[in-house]
């Protein structure tokens, strides 16, 4: 293992020079020397090594032209703390050209970058003088929805003739995002409509679960004032009538809860690319469309993520933005053994004060049916949704928990815009 690190540590430099520092036209220049370079070990009464020698010559003038022009810039980077997946999103930096001759043929890029980000536009500006500022922007392409660290993003010069990319001195590794992080959002259609019933049921901690959303509480009666209570609930009718401080007494604690439970278990045989599984992408686009329609309503929501452990979030009743859900969904990954047998319990521990569960998994057998019955049992109204192209180990119909089926290329098209 430690050799292998090490021959990888080796080659670092050679592929950062040939991806990075070599442009298209460069790539073409070094391909042109190797061509004349195994043209001339052919035979020497063909002058091809001439063409190699000039060849040769002209690259190692170039590269040096490159370091001795390179210019001196300040770089202020711009970066967006948030993207959605499959939308490009831009990338900005201002630059201050601190040198004492033009800054000629600039661009700004990001490289070593990981596959699930792609790049799809380069910014280049033609000459900035000395003491001027310009600005420069780039675009990437997020494939699929996570959390990711900052590749390297550097301000580069193609002077002259446009064969190498040379970093500006104070644009280089230095001078990019240090910390931060980009969080890259699932990628869903908004919902027309969302078919589900909700009903209140009492909630222990009442007012501490529900947020700065208005509440029209009941009136259940009155009772002698205690220390501590707010002089807005004093009854004055009932204070003179009884001699004593009164206040009226609200019930408070009866919110509408809805469950959303999120399967995570795929195959561990099932192999994927930068867009992810397709299968587990579209239950979370699907999942992120289910809480934004409920976050427009007055809603508490809990995030109940089926993986090796039990992942609950829950968001209230704009306690918490509808982007904390977005973040949670972002972060979650696949899981490759089956959770429900072991999560099954926790989940139960939680439907006494759920009005609704809505699942939306992966597949249909009798662990996800059984979470099914006990939500029913336990008085909730229950919705079951399989997100799945083929066959479910168990047929999708038969009884009042039969889950939905849609198909991942429908979800992820943006085909699905009713529940």
């Amino acid at each position: 293992m430690d050799a292998d690190k090490r021959k990888t540590g080796a080659l670092l430099p050679f592929l950062d020079f040939w991806w990075f520092k070599i442009t298209p036209a460069g790539k073409a220049m070094a391909a042109s020397i190797v061509v004349a370079a195994f043209a001339g070990m052919t035979s020497l009464e063909i002058p091809v090594y001439q063409l190699l020698v000039a060849l040769s010559m002209f690259v190692v003038v170039v590269y040096a032209a490159s370091w001795v022009a390179r210019p001196k810039l300040d770089v202020r980077w711009r970066l967006p703390e948030k993207a959605v997946a499959g939308q490009p999103f831009e990338i900005a930096c201002g630059v201050t050209n601190r040198s004492w001759f033009w800054a000629r043929e600039l661009g700004a890029g990001a490289y070593g970058l990981p596959p699930v980000l792609r790049r799809t536009r380069e910014s280049k500006e033609g000459a900035v003088g000395p003491g001027n500022a310009s600005d420069l922007s780039f675009s990437l392409l997020p494939l699929r929805r996570g959390i990711y660290r900052w590749p390297r993003l550097t301000v580069f010069s193609l002077f002259p003739f446009g064969l190498l990319r040379t970093p500006a001195r104070g644009a280089g590794k230095g001078n990019g995002p240090a910390r931060g992080g980009l969080i890259v959002y699932p990628n869903f259609r908004p919902l027309m409509a969302l078919d589900i019933p909700i009903s209140a049921r009492y909630q222990p901690g009442g007012i501490a679960l529900s947020s700065s959303v208005g509440e029209s509480p009941e009136y259940i009666g009155n009772r002698e004032y205690r220390p501590g209570d707010s002089t807005r609930r004093l009854d004055h009718r009932s204070w003179a009538r009884l001699g004593v401080p009164a206040v009226r007494e609200y019930q408070e604690e009866y919110y509408c809860r809805v469950g959303l439970l999120l399967d995570t278990f795929v195959d561990g045989r099932r192999r994927f690319g930068p867009e992810g599984y397709p299968q587990l992408e579209a239950a979370v686009s699907l999942t992120a469309a289910v809480a934004h329609a409920l976050a427009l309503g007055e809603y508490i929501v809990d995030i109940f993520a089926a993986g090796p452990e039990l992942y609950v979030f829950r968001a209230g009743r704009s306690h918490a933005h509808f982007d904390n859900i977005l973040e949670i969904l972002a972060s979650v990954g696949p899981c490759r053994s089956n959770p429900f047998r072991k999560i099954t319990p926790a989940v139960t521990d939680e439907l006494g004060s759920i009005s609704s569960l809505i699942g939306i998994f992966l597949d249909w057998d009798k662990e996800r049916e059984a979470i099914a019955r006990a939500a029913l049992e336990a008085g909730c109204s229950v919705k079951m949704v399989v997100v799945r192209e083929g066959d479910t180990t168990l047929p999708c119909q038969g009884d009042d928990i039969a889950p939905s089926r849609y198909a991942p290329k429908d979800i992820l098209g943006g085909r699905v815009d009713v529940l």
